[in-house]
């Protein structure tokens, strides 16, 4: 296979892992100058309430 093919195709894959990746990261394995495998963390977010009742109990029973 010609090597810009190759390269190409690793592209591919590589824009492939970061599509709709809103939080996370892609972690490329190399091994002998050869790309081996491609690693997609995804994180999900979510929104924390200032005080929710779980918070507001422990607080009242920690300082009374």
């Amino acid at each position: 296979m010609p090597k810009g093919k190759l390269e190409e195709q690793w592209i591919e894959r590589i824009l492939r892992s970061l599509e709709g990746l809103e939080y996370g990261s892609v972690q490329i394995v190399v091994h002998d100058s050869q790309i081996t495998q491609i690693e997609r963390v995804e994180k999900q977010r979510f929104p924390v309430e200032k005080s929710s009742p779980i918070n507001r109990r422990y607080t009242q029973n920690r300082y009374e």
